[in-house]
C-alpha cells in the first residue's frame, strides 16, 4: 500500500484517544504507566502508547487533548520499553524501527532510527473534534478553520491537493492545531524526506505527515517534537521560533547590520525591481526627488544591466542596489536564453544534476538543467566559478545581490559519479555559498522565498510573504491575460493589472485566514517581501488589503518601475513609504511579540513589535472599529503621535 493510499485510509477513521493517569513527576524524567509511556511537558503532561505511537496529552488544567492518532501503517509488536537517561525507548522490530521518546525544552521529542528503507504515516494530526484550526506556513501563514467548507472544498486546492514537501511547500518545517483553549505545536528539524498531507472527512480537514527513511538519501533518522502552546493562532510560530534560538540558528537583523553597515540601508525601505528606463541614473534622481528616503533596487542579469552612473546614483541616495541572478540553472551558451544560465565550459553540461538513470534533470521551465551545486563547489577552489561570475555582476558598483532559488528549499539527490549529493549535501553547499555573497563578499544577500534554515546568512527575502496558491500558477501560464515578457523595456508580466479569480484571491489575500507565522519567527531575523512578478500595482483588486497586511507586519511594499510606472505612482509610492518609514524607525529591527484578532470576524487585527516599541492595529472591514475606520491602519510608537493611514 502507498503511503498516499494508507494516508488516506487512516484519515479516513482515525480512532479517538484519550489521555489519562497521574500529574507528570516533578523532573523531566519518562515513565511507564501501564504500559504508556508518560513524558513530562511544559504545560502538562504527554504519553506515548508504544504499540500505536499515539500521543495524547493532559494540560495543566486537566484538559485532554489529542496530539496524533496512531501510525498509519502496521507497526507490529512493540518491544519492552527501557528507561535510560530519562528517556523511554523501544523498538518495532517488524519495522526495523527504534523510537525514544524524552522530555526536552519543555518538549515531547520523538526520534526515530531505522535500519531498512521504508516509510512511516506518523504523526496524524487534527483527528479530534476539539481541533478548530490548524496553522501552516505556507508563504507568510495561514490559519485555517477545519470545518470551513470552502477550505474542505476542492475548489481549495488543499485537502487532496497532494503531499507539502517540509523543504520547500512551507516556508519552515512545523505546523501547528488550535484545540479549544488550547493548541499544539509540531516541529519537524529532519525535515528533508518529510511530507504533510491534508484530507477532508465529514467536512473537517486532518493532517498526516510522512517520513522516507532512505539510506542513500541519509534520511534514515526522523524526529518530531510536540508542544504544548496557548490557542493563538500564531502560538506554533512562537515555538519553532524557541526552537530556532536553543539550537543557535535565529540569525539577528542588527547583528548583521553590525557586521555590514550597508545592510541598515534596508529598513525603511521599499523594494523595486526596474525595466528599461526605470534603470537609469535620472530614475533613480526622480525617486529620490520624490522624498523616496530607502529603496532597494534591482534588476535582471539580463543583456542592460544598470550602469555604473546609475548605480552611483543609487548608492549617493544611500540606497541598495544589485541585480537578479541565478546558479541553478545553465544552458548550452549557443542557444542559451538569459545570461545568468551560459557558464564558462564545461559547466554545460558537466555540472548538471543527473536522474538516478543517468539522464540530466531538465531544469525549470524546460530550460536546460538544473545546476549541481556539489559540481560547483568541487570546481570552485581551482576554476573560481562563482567567484568570478560574482566579480562581474557587481562590476558596475552593485552593493546588493539577489540569488534565485538558493534559499527557497528546493533540493536535489544529484546521483552523478562525477558529484554526488544527497539534499542535506546540496542544502549545506547552498548555505556555504550565501555565506560567502554576505560574509566574505559583504554583499546585502537575498534570495527567494527563504526557509527558516537560511534566516542565519540572509538579510532578505522575496516571495516569503505571499501564500502562494496553486491557482496562482494557473493564472501566470495564461499568457493572454496574464501578460508574457513582450515588450522588452515593460513586460506585460509585471506592468499590466491582472485579476486574481475569487478562489485565488481568498486562498492568498483573505485576512480572515492570513496569520504572521513567518514575521514571528524572523521579523528581527530577514526582511520578508512579497514576489517579485507580483508588483503593488500588478493586482489593483487587492492594492488595499496588501498595503494593511504590509504595514501591520511592518514588512516592505515591492513594486516593478520603469519611468512611466515612477511617474504616474510616484508620488503615491512615497506617500505609502513615509507611513511605512514611521514603523520601521520605530521596530524595524525589533521582533513581532504579538498577534491579535480583535472581533469575531476576524476582520481587525493588531500586532506588536519588541517590549511595546510599536502597535499597530488594521481594519480590513467596512466599519469603523474605535475610530479607526475601515480599510485603514493605525500605528502607535510611545512618546509620538497616532498616525493613520487609509491607503
Amino acid at each position: 500500500m502507498t503511503a498516499a493510499a494508507v494516508t488516506a485510509t487512516l484519515l479516513a477513521g482515525a480512532a479517538s484517544l484519550m489521555p489519562g493517569g497521574s500529574a507528570a513527576p516533578p523532573d523531566n524524567r519518562a515513565r511507564l504507566d501501564r504500559g504508556t509511556v508518560v513524558v513530562p511537558v511544559k504545560g502538562g503532561q504527554a504519553r506515548v502508547d508504544p504499540a500505536s505511537l499515539g500521543v495524547t496529552a493532559r494540560a495543566a488544567d486537566g484538559t485532554s487533548l489529542v496530539i496524533s492518532a496512531k501510525a498509519a501503517q502496521d507497526l507490529g509488536p512493540a518491544g519492552d520499553v527501557s528507561l535510560r537517561d530519562s528517556a523511554a525507548t523501544w523498538h518495532y522490530p517488524k519495522r526495523g524501527l527504534t523510537v525514544t521518546a524524552r522530555e526536552r525544552d519543555g518538549r515531547l521529542v520523538v526520534e526515530m532510527r531505522s535500519s531498512r528503507d521504508s516509510e512511516l504515516t506518523w504523526p496524524v494530526s487534527g483527528v479530534a473534534p476539539q481541533a478548530s484550526a490548524v496553522q501552516i506556513p505556507r508563504g507568510e501563514g495561514l490559519s485555517i478553520p477545519a470545518a470551513d467548507p470552502w477550505w474542505n472544498s476542492n475548489r481549495a486546492k488543499l485537502a487532496g491537493g497532494g503531499a507539502i514537501a517540509l523543504t520547500d511547500g512551507l516556508t519552515m518545517p512545523f505546523w501547528g492545531w488550535t484545540m479549544g483553549h488550547h493548541g499544539v505545536s509540531y516541529v519537524v528539524p529532519t525535515d528533508i524526506g518529510t511530507t504533510l498531507e491534508f484530507a477532508s472527512r465529514a467536512g473537517r480537514l486532518r493532517t498526516a505527515t510522512t517520513h522516507a527513511f532512505s539510506e542513500k538519501e541519509e534520511t534514515r533518522r526522523y524526529t518530531v517534537a510536540f508542544a504544548l502552546t496557548d490557542a493563538s493562532p500564531v502560538a506554533a510560530a512562537k515555538d519553532y521560533r524557541r526552537w530556532l534560538i536553543e539550537h543557535g540558528q535565529l540569525g539577528s537583523l542588527e547583528r548583521k547590520i553590525e557586521e555590514n553597515p550597508q545592510a541598515g540601508r534596508l529598513i525603511g525601505a521599499f523594494h523595486a525591481y526596474l525595466w528599461g528606463d526605470g534603470r537609469s541614473k535620472e530614475s533613480v534622481e526622480r525617486m529620490r526627488a520624490l522624498g523616496l528616503e530607502r529603496m532597494w533596487l534591482g534588476y535582471d542579469a539580463d543583456a542592460r544591466p544598470m550602469t555604473r552612473e546609475a548605480v552611483n546614483a543609487a548608492r549617493k541616495a544611500r540606497y541598495l542596489v544589485g541585480p537578479y541572478d541565478s546558479w541553478s540553472n545553465a544552458q548550452d551558451p549557443a542557444t542559451a536564453d538569459a545570461p545568468s544560465s551560459t557558464w564558462p565550459a564545461p559547466v554545460w553540461p558537466d555540472a548538471c544534476v543527473r536522474e538516478a538513470d543517468g539522464k540530466v534533470k531538465t531544469g525549470f521551465g524546460g530550460r536546460g538543467c538544473y545546476v549541481s551545486s556539489q559540481a560547483l563547489a568541487q570546481a570552485e577552489p581551482t576554476h573560481h566559478y562563482l567567484a568570478d561570475r560574482t566579480r562581474s555582476m557587481t562590476a558596475n558598483g552593485a552593493n546588493s545581490y539577489f540569488l534565485d532559488v538558493d534559499a527557497a528549499g528546493e533540493l536535489f539527490r544529484d546521483h552523478s559519479p562525477a558529484h554526488q549529493a544527497t539534499q542535506a549535501r546540496d542544502r549545506a553547499n547552498r548555505l556555504a555559498r550565501m555565506e560567502m555573497l554576505s560574509r566574505e563578499r559583504k554583499l546585502v544577500l537575498g534570495s527567494e522565498s527563504a526557509g527558516g534554515w537560511a534566516g542565519g546568512v540572509l538579510a532578505y527575502s522575496h516571495g516569503s510573504s505571499t501564500p502562494v496558491s496553486d491557482h496562482l500558477w494557473a493564472l501566470e501560464r495564461d499568457r493572454t491575460t496574464w501578460g508574457g515578457y513582450a515588450p522588452q523595456n515593460a513586460p506585460d508580466l509585471f506592468f499590466r493589472p491582472a485579476k486574481l479569480t475569487s478562489d485565488a484571491a481568498r486562498a492568498m489575500y483573505d485576512p480572515r485566514y492570513r496569520v504572521p507565522l513567518y514575521e514571528t519567527v524572523l521579523h528581527d531575523s530577514v526582511v520578508s517581501v512579497e514576489r517579485w512578478e507580483l508588483g503593488y500595482y500588478k493586482l489593483p483588486e487587492q492594492q488595499r488589503v496588501r498595503a494593511l497586511l504590509a504595514m501591520l507586519y511592518n514588512t516592505p511594499l515591492n513594486f516593478t518601475l520603469d519611468g512611466a510606472s515612477l511617474k504616474k505612482h510616484g508620488p503615491e509610492i512615497a506617500k505609502l513609504q513615509r507611513f511605512f518609514s514611521h514603523l520601521q524607525q520605530a521596530a524595524g529591527t525589533k521582533a513581532m511579540t504579538g498577534f491579535t484578532r480583535l472581533t469575531a470576524d476576524h476582520r481587525v487585527q493588531r500586532t506588536t513589535f519588541g517590549d511595546s516599541a510599536l502597535t499597530v492595529t488594521a481594519n480590513f472591514g467596512s466599519s469603523p472599529y474605535r475610530g479607526l475606520p475601515g480599510g485603514c491602519v493605525r500605528a502607535e510608537v510611545p512618546g509620538s503621535p497616532n498616525r493613520t493611514l487609509c491607503p
